[in-house]
């Protein structure tokens, strides 16, 4: 019955599109399906499917911090060729994680260099290998430990390692003019998050990671979510890093206490909720209990 429902509504719809003229039916069915949305001073960002991207473009060239996967980059690929015919000077990967690698393969021959933390590359190349998709990737040339600045046109553009958290090799990326920071995937935002601890995630060391951001950025910056419950709120302030940290904190609060009254990992997976957080959503609760678990019982 719902799934009649579901047709009948369906084509009612597509009847009454029809009904306006086939130009704006054409029009509608047109409408690309990502987000490619100016934020400040050339920085804007791109989403369709994967990690949210963030990109500059200037009189000097182009850069792009994640790549999601193949056919998303060649989107934005393209949109960025309408903006500009400049070079593509730089592809920076906030971490390794495929919806935001996936689409490096499409920059090849197009972006003069990548750049990511050392153990990301690592990382990115340990998965491929177990994969068997080497031919599929394309492995950042530049990598670093601590930090790394690099200059396009008129802005700056620097990579914090602050430490482990989503991964052991997860990095802020901060358009220093614009006063933009990609956090990857160092921020869901009021969604629960996958912590990957076979990629050397922490649960405690991400709280600290969290901390260190919040120091070395400001009120006025605007940042990039690596993903968020609600695709509208992909960008944020500083309030959302400590939201963040919050969630952390709460989840390692939660498992610890836990631990200490003698429950089994089984006992604490059958937990919907964590005291203290009440703005969290969607299906991967299990995913942060079994980590938090996984590193605190040790």
């Amino acid at each position: 019955m719902q799934r009649r429902k579901f047709i009948t509504n369906s084509l009612l719809s597509a009847s009454a599109l029809a009904l306006t003229g086939n130009k704006s039916f054409a029009a509608w069915m047109a409408q690309p399906s990502f987000k490619f949305k100016p934020l400040r001073n050339n920085v804007g960002i791109f989403a369709e499917q994967g990690g949210t991207i963030a990109w500059l473009v200037n009189k000097e060239g182009i850069a792009v911090v994640d790549a999601e996967f193949p056919a998303p980059a060649e989107h934005l690929i393209a949109e960025l060729k309408k903006q500009s015919d400049k070079p593509f000077e730089w592809l920076i990967n906030t971490h390794h994680h495929g919806d935001h690698t996936g689409g490096n393969i499409s920059f090849k021959g197009i972006a003069k260099h990548v750049a990511a933390h050392a153990n990301s590359l690592a990382n990115q190349q340990k998965v491929a290998q177990a994969q068997n998709s080497v031919e599929k990737n394309l492995f950042p040339d530049i990598t670093f430990t601590t930090d790394w600045k690099t200059k396009v046109g008129d802005e700056n553009i620097k990579a914090y390692y602050f430490g482990a958290g989503h991964t052991n090799g997860d990095s802020m990326i901060h358009f220093e003019h614009a006063n933009v920071v990609h956090t990857g995937d160092l921020v869901f935002n009021r969604r629960y998050p996958f912590v990957d601890r076979a990629g050397g995630a922490s649960v405690k060391e991400w709280i600290t990671t969290l901390q260190k951001a919040q120091k070395q950025f400001n009120k006025d910056t605007q940042f990039v979510f690596g993903h968020a419950f609600d695709p509208e709120k992909v960008v944020g302030t500083m309030d959302d890093l400590k939201a963040m940290q919050n969630y952390m904190e709460r989840l390692v609060d939660f498992v610890t206490s836990q631990i200490k009254a003698g429950k089994t990992k089984a006992d604490v997976l059958t937990a919907t909720s964590i005291p203290g957080v009440t703005e969290w959503q969607g299906d991967g609760i299990v995913r942060s209990l079994t980590a938090a678990y996984d590193e605190l019982s040790v």
